[in-house]
């Protein structure tokens, strides 16, 4: 009797040890997910992508930053008005919180992802993955059908020569 309890207390040592951990000790992209991903179409240069994210965890998740097959890096975006009121894209300092149980949209003129300096054409129809990478290291690929989009054409801050896509 004495030997199966031991032998039971080993099994939880043994789980406890190999890392057994639920979604809410640090795993955002379990409880992450992206509804309505969409990117714009880009011949070079810069594409956005679009999206909301929800979280359904009891703590803020937190965006850091994101990769892509398809583009040098991948940004974390904001769109800000200045004193005159002309709109700036620029990175976003912090990344994007997912509020806990809420939402995040991603949308054209206020926080997105960029794809920059795209390694080939986005065009209308195919897909992007990015893969977004969250404040405790987790990830989430994200798979963004390509749209034509005429809109969001705010300047980039620092590199005014680019096309926002």
């Amino acid at each position: 009797m004495r030997s199966g309890r031991l032998l039971a207390a080993a099994a939880v040592c043994v789980l406890l040890a190999g890392g057994c951990t639920s979604p809410e000790q640090g795993h955002d992209e379990a409880l992450v997910t992206v509804e309505d991903a969409w990117a714009t179409a880009a011949e070079t240069g810069m594409a956005a992508v679009f999206g909301t994210l929800t979280n359904a965890g009891q703590r803020d998740a937190v965006l850091v930053s994101g990769d892509s097959t398809d583009a040098a890096r991948v940004e974390i975006h904001e769109v800000v008005s200045d004193t005159d009121g002309a709109k700036t894209m620029r990175p976003k300092p912090g990344g994007l919180t997912i509020p806990a149980g809420g939402t995040h949209a991603l949308v054209p003129g206020g926080d997105h992802l960029m794809l920059m300096d795209l390694k080939h054409p986005l065009t209308p129809g195919s897909d992007v993955t990015v893969t977004v990478a969250f404040e405790d290291g987790s990830t989430l690929p994200v798979t963004a059908q390509v749209r034509d989009f005429a809109g969001a054409s705010e300047p980039y801050q620092g590199a005014p020569s680019h096309d926002h896509g």
